[in-house]
Formats: C-alpha cells, structure tokens, sequence
C-alpha cells in the first residue's frame, strides 16, 4: 500500500513576541463610539425594513416562490395525512392535561394557523405534544384538583364529582397558562434570547423526554384500568400514585380493562403491518384514526358506558369558541410553570427543527422559531388552547408523505376545522380507555430512548451521568421542577469539567514544531532547561488555585517552600547587614572619640613646651601615636538565593485552551511570575488569544518589569526565544568558568 505523500514546509522570520507582532500587523485601538452604534442601530432605509418584514413574516419570503407543479400534491396529501392524526392525538393528549377531548382539537387548529405564517421550519408539525400535555395536566389538577368540586348528593346521601364545573375551571387554567408561556417566548425572542436552547444538551432532553413519558403513562393508568385514584402533588407524587395505583387494582373495571388491552394490541399489530408496508404504501395507514371509529361504533351499538362502566369522551360541541381574555389572577400562580413550558416547547421544537434544516439544507432562525411559538401560544390561549410544541411522529409523517413547505400544516389545520364544524359530535360515545392506549402505543418512540444509557457509557460517560440525572431528577420532582434541577445538574458538569482539567507537560514531538504531552506520546520529549505546561480548560476563579497548584506539582518545584527558604535567607541577610552596620557606627563613634582625646592632650603638650626655656635641654621622646582602630572591613556574603541547579531556566505556559480570563485568573498569572522570577526562573506566556492579552492589559499584568516581551503568540517562538536565553547562559557559564576559547 502506497504511503501518503507528505508536504514539507520551512518558514524564515525572526522571533516574534506579542509586541513585535502588534507592531508588525499594526494593531489598532480605533473602537466605534457608542452613540456611532445607536445611530447605526436606528438608521432606517428600505432595504433594511424589506429585510425586517421578511425575518418577521417568513411567509412572505417563501410563498411568493411557492411552486404550484413541484409542491402542491406532496403538501396536499401530507396534510391530510397528519390531519387525521391530530384527531386521535389532540384527543388523548386533552386527557393528559385534564381538560375535555375537544379542547385537544382546539389546539391542533389555532396554533398552527399562526406558526404557518411565522414559523422558520418547513417540516415540524407543530398542536398538541404528549411532554407539554402532561406539565399541563400538572399545574390544572394542582390548581384545580377534584377534592375541590365534591358536592353532596340528597338522593344517594354521597359525594359526587361537579365534573362540568371542574372542567370549566380547568379550561381557563390551561389557557392562562399556556397564554403566559407565549407571552414569555416572544419577549425572549425580541432580545434575542433564542442561544438558550444551548442550555438543554441532547443527553438532557432525551432523558427529559423519557422521564415525561413515565409521567404521562401513569398519569393515564386510571383511564387504562378504570379507576380513580388519589391526585398527588409535588416532590415523589409519581411515586405515591403508583402506589395508590396498585392499593386500586382489585377495584379495576373489567370492561375498561379489555378495551384497552384489545386497542393496545390492534394498535401495535396494525403499526407493526405499516412498517413492514412502509415501502409498498405511498401513505401509512391511519390506524388511530381507524382504531377510534371502529372503537366509537362498537361502544354505540353496545352500549359500553352504561352497561359495562366504561367511561367515555363524553359531549363534544360542535362549532368554534370565541376569544375570551385569561383571569389575571390565576396568571400570578403560574409564573413558574408558564415558564417551564415555554423553554421545553422552544426546546423541543427547535431540535426538531434543525434537525430537518440540515437534511434539506436550509436555516432555521432560532430566534424567530421563539417568537412564532409564542405567538401560537399566545393566540391559542386566547382561544382556551393549552401549550402546543413540535411532535416527532406527526413531523415525521409530514417529511416522508411528501409535505415540503408549511402548506401542509395549513391543510391538516383545515382537516381539523371540518372535524370540529361537522363531525366532531360523532365521537361522543369514544372510550377513555381506547385513547390512553394510543397514548401509550405512541410512546415506544420515547421508550425506546433508554438505550440511549449504553450508546453514551461508550461515548461520554459524562453525558450519561446527565441523561441518568434528567430522568431520574425528573420522576422526583416532576416535569417542571424536574427541568430547572437537570439544567442545574447540567450545568455543575461543565463546572465541574472546568475545575478539574487535564494538566500536561508537553515536549516537542522530534524535527517538528509540534509539540504533545510526553506522557501520552512516545516521540514527545522535553527541552534541557524548558518546562512547557497547559491546562485542558480555560483559567478563572473556580481553578485558579488548582492551576497554580498543579504547576508546582508537575514541575516538582516546591515554591512556597524555595520562597520561604529565600525569604528567611534575605531576612538574615538583613539582620546581619543590620548588626554589623550598628557596630560600626559604633566604632566609628568610639574611633572618633579617642581621637577627640589625643587632639586635646597633644594641644596641652604644645602648650607646656611653649612655657619652658628655650635653652633648657629636655629630654627628647617620641609620642606615639596611637593606631586608630580599624573599622571592620570583613567582606560580607552577598545575599543573592542561590538556585538549585536542577530548576528549569524557563517555565512556558501554554494558554491556547484559554478562551478568557478574569480578575482572579490575571491575579494569578501575576502572581506565577513574580514568584518563579524571584528564584530565577523566567514565565513565558504562549498561545495567548487576543481577548486574554486584553484581559491582561485591563488587569495591570504588565509593568515596568513585566512587558509584553514575555507573550508569544505561538508556542514555538516561546520556545526558540528560551532556547536562545539558555545558549546565552550556557557561554556566559563557560566564560566565568574560564573554559570559553
């Protein structure tokens, strides 16, 4: 097998540093001023408002080119297609968020009248969602719950349920909720707020979105079996119902019971048949729409409700309802929870979104998706809808039928309007039981993500401890409360990442500029008198100390020990230099004393010699003159540290992965240099992304010691710049040796 041919490159330049490189690319400081930015941010011109109205409007842009001969059948049979399937779906999944079957189909027509004209996808189908449903059917029945509609029967001497009442009340809960949550969505998507979708991972939507489906199947056990168990609320009430759920099994109505398990059945047999004709048949077969007609015929003709206690849809009205305004005061109460919504639904139906963006190479506008599903929502609850999002297997549905635009959500919006206006009613005699089992046959989707645990253990364990966390935080806490602890969660792993980085020693790979921890590389050594250190994460206040600590470790030099050591040495040195200077200004004192004293007897010597005879012979001595006493001139040991041999002559620390820095990360680079200077060893800077060198100039890094000399945009300049340094040293070494020729 033939070699791949590798390219050889060589490049002739001098050593840069950060300093030649500003002035060698002509670094400029020129900043906009801040009114220049409101002016151009305010500046009004045509093809600016065109641009406006076509991002705001998307229909605009894309209907005028739509194509009549390319399109219009594919969206026409695609509509109908995932029309028929709001109509099983809206239904079953009005039960999860506790309010009547017909509010389900509500929401399966206004929402998707107004992401028609707003919405950015052509693919998603946007109505009712099973996760939505139940974080729905949570914040009603928490509201709203039966105990608060038990009236007292005069004919049987019992309680019984004010189901109409009870219902009315849940309706305007749902739609308060829901209006809120598109309320929230278009003001995060006016500032732009769409980025916080990178807040929810695959692994923790997944995960989300699994847990959500053991949520909905319990919530839907009472319709399966037939039996009324206790609401709960709160932390670990998916546990008390399952438990009360099991205390209610004796009670099970038999009738309920089969017509469940025989719908589960069929629905899985005749699924199973349109996959294995999913080839051969140009339209899957509707089987929730078949399983509901033949469901609804059957329950007619015997009489199921009344014979057998199967519980049924019950009235539908027919016709359309009128706007009505929510009660402000039951906003108040679900702040939190319209919130929640808001981020699941946008979540949700942007991943969706992308995901088919990609397949057919266009652009998603995440920002405008916001404001188009706020709207819908918005809108929705004006008109008693509950909270809509994006639903995979309709969308999928959608794509494979042959929809490529919008068009065909308009279309399926149109099925569900004749259903509403005309055969709505028809449906009254439905059985309960035979919606929770379309909810439960739809679910395998979502089941089915649990093997999502073994993909991830091989992948990223990290993301599998996320995915695990989201299910199971979620099943505690509930769907909302159980979000805001996943995002928490997710969030602590990147902490978590970022404050326990990989550390590396790295050694230049042989007769290459390419350099790679010597650990994991064979090839890579170390340079004589170099230290090449980098950190896997960027540097602020979370690892700022482990960095530094961890620099010490790896370069086997103690420094807060070789300072303390030099400290006291120069403390020493500044006592003894103390002393011996008091001592001789002591003697010098003491000198000058005496000397004041030989001054004076020599003067009175003069003086009594002057009053004798001139010619009177005396005899003749020699004054000795005292020897002053010497001043102490021992030679003092220069205080200078003297460095260990084995210390690199430079560290270098690679900040490539260094992506910003703060107060504390510049405080403590300053502090690695002033400390590893004082014992000798110099801190070069390698790798330093632009924004981290204007970290360090706004945080007075630099000095009049400290200049930018020690920057280098590549690691290797770093290197070329020590390894002349060193050379330097080694022949001034040789010199003072006297070994130099």
């Amino acid at each position: 097998m033939e070699q791949k041919r590798r390219v050889g490159y060589a490049i002739q330049r001098e050593v840069l540093d950060e300093q030649n490189v500003e002035e060698l690319a002509e670094k400029s400081d020129a900043k906009t001023p801040l009114s220049e930015k409101i002016k151009k941010s305010l500046r009004c011109s045509g093809p600016r408002v065109k641009r406006s109205m076509l991002s705001c409007v998307p229909i605009v842009s894309w209907l005028r080119r739509y194509s009549l001969r390319d399109w219009a059948i594919g969206d026409l049979v695609s509509g109908i297609s995932v029309g028929i399937m709001h109509l099983p779906q809206g239904m079953a999944y009005a039960l999860l968020a506790a309010v009547p079957p017909v509010f389900g189909l509500y929401s399966s027509f206004y929402p998707i009248l107004v992401y028609f004209i707003f919405g950015t996808s052509r693919h998603i189908s946007v109505g009712t969602y099973a996760v939505m449903s139940v974080m729905i059917g949570g914040v009603t029945e928490r509201i709203a719950p039966d105990s608060n509609f038990l009236i007292w029967d005069n004919v049987t001497n019992t309680s019984v349920m004010d189901t109409y009442t009870r219902d009315h009340e849940r309706v305007k809960i749902a739609a308060a909720v829901t209006f809120l949550s598109g309320i929230l969505q278009v003001l995060l998507g006016m500032v732009q707020f769409g980025f916080v979708v990178t807040y929810l991972s695959e692994p923790l939507v997944r995960g989300y979105t699994t847990a959500a489906a053991i949520n909905v199947i319990v919530s839907q056990l009472k319709y399966f079996f037939g039996i009324q168990p206790e609401r709960f609320s709160g932390p670990f009430s998916l546990i008390y119902t399952v438990i009360d759920v099991c205390y209610l099994l004796p009670k099970t109505n038999i009738g309920t019971l089969v017509v469940s398990i025989v719908t589960t059945v069929g629905l899985i047999g005749a699924k199973e048949v349109n996959s294995l004709l999913a080839r051969k048949l140009p339209v899957p077969i509707p089987v929730e729409l078949l399983a509901i007609i033949i469901a609804t015929v059957i329950s007619w003709q015997f009489n199921l409700d009344t014979k057998y206690g199967v519980e049924v849809v019950g009235p539908i009205p027919s016709g359309l309802q009128p706007p009505m305004v929510p009660e402000v005061s039951i906003l108040g109460q679900v702040i939190g929870d319209a919130f929640a919504l808001a981020i699941v639904g946008y979540g949700i139906a942007i991943s969706l979104g992308r995901i088919f963006a990609l397949k057919y190479g266009y652009r998603v506008d995440s920002n405008q998706e916001l404001i188009a599903l706020g709207l819908s929502n918005t809108v929705g609850g004006l008109f008693q809808c509950f909270a809509i999002s994006c639903s995979m297997s309709r969308s999928l549905v959608q794509e494979s039928t042959g929809g490529k635009t919008q068009v065909a959500s308009a279309i399926s919006a149109f099925v569900i309007l004749i259903i509403l206006l005309k055969i709505g009613e028809l449906f009254e005699q439905l059985p309960k039981a035979v919606l929770a089992a379309i909810i439960y046959v739809n679910l395998h989707g979502m089941m089915k993500q649990f093997s999502d645990i073994r993909i991830l253990w091989r992948t990223n364990r990290v993301d599998m401890v996320v995915w695990i966390a989201t299910l199971i935080l979620t099943v505690l806490f509930n769907p909302d409360m159980g979000l805001a602890a996943s995002i928490a969660f997710s969030i602590l792993t990147v902490i978590f990442r970022t404050q326990l980085p990989q550390y590396s020693i790295l050694g230049q790979v042989k007769g290459t500029d390419i350099y790679r921890p010597i650990n994991k590389y064979k090839q890579a050594y170390q340079l004589p008198g170099l230290f090449i250190f980098r950190s896997s994460a960027t540097l602020y206040f979370a690892n700022a100390e482990m960095y530094a600590d961890a620099l010490s470790a790896k370069s086997g030099i103690d420094i807060t020990k070789i300072l303390t050591r030099k400290r006291k040495q120069d403390l020493k040195k500044l006592r003894r230099e103390k002393k011996e200077a008091k001592k001789a200004k002591k003697e010098a004192k003491k000198a000058a004393k005496m000397e004041t004293k030989m001054e004076a007897k020599m003067e009175a010597k003069m003086d009594s010699d002057t009053e004798a005879e001139p010619e009177t012979e005396t005899d003749e001595y020699e004054l000795e003159e005292p020897e002053p006493p010497q001043i102490s001139t021992v030679a003092t040991v220069e205080g200078n540290f003297q460095t260990d041999r084995a210390l690199p002559h430079a560290i270098i620390l690679d900040l490539s992965p260094v992506n910003f820095l703060d107060t504390v990360g510049v405080k403590t680079l300053r502090n690695i240099q002033k400390d590893y200077g004082e014992i000798g060893v110099e801190v070069i800077l390698a790798g330093c992304q632009p924004c981290v060198v204007e970290s360090l100039e706004r945080g007075e890094f630099f000095s009049e010691k400290v200049t930018k000399g020690c920057l280098f945009s590549s690691l290797h300049d770093a290197v070329l710049h020590c390894q002349k340094d060193e050379a330097r040293q080694h022949i001034t070494d040789q010199v003072l040796a006297g070994t130099h020729l």
